[in-house]
C-alpha cells in the first residue's frame, strides 16, 4: 500500500473558542480511531504555532539555524496525518473525513515510491 500525507492548513491567528476546539478535538480523535480500525493509520500529531521553529539551512558552506518560520504565510502546517491506502482515491476519502473533523483544508500527497512491506 502506498502511504500518503495529509496536511492540515491551519490559518494565522487565534484558535478556536474552548467549546469549538473541543468538539473538533473530539471529532479529531474518532477519525484517528476509524483510521486505526481500517488499517490505514501509520502516524499523526499537532504542531506547535510557526513561532516555535527554528530553520537550519546552509549558506555559503555554513551551517545557520535561525528563529521563526522558513515562511511567512497567512496559513501554516498546523498538523499532519501519515496514512496507508491502497490508491488515491481511497487517500482522499481519508482527506475528506480529516476535513470534516478538523474544519480545515487537507492537503492530500502521496509520498514518493511503494511503501516498505
Amino acid at each position: 500500500m502506498k502511504q500518503y500525507l495529509l496536511s492540515v492548513m491551519q490559518p494565522d491567528g487565534e484558535p478556536p473558542a474552548p467549546g469549538v476546539l473541543e468538539e473538533i478535538m473530539r471529532d479529531l480523535d474518532t477519525f484517528h480511531r476509524e483510521l486505526r480500525a481500517a488499517g490505514a493509520w501509520v502516524f499523526a500529531g499537532g504542531l506547535h504555532a510557526p513561532s516555535t521553529a527554528t530553520v537550519v539551512g546552509v549558506q555559503d558552506g555554513d551551517v545557520l539555524t535561525t528563529d521563526g518560520p522558513y515562511a511567512e504565510g497567512k496559513e501554516h502546517l498546523g498538523g499532519l496525518c501519515i496514512i496507508q491506502a491502497p490508491d488515491l482515491d481511497s487517500a482522499l476519502e481519508w482527506g475528506r473525513k480529516a476535513a470534516r473533523a478538523t474544519t480545515l483544508p487537507i492537503e492530500v500527497r502521496p509520498f514518493q515510491g511503494e511503501a516498505a512491506g
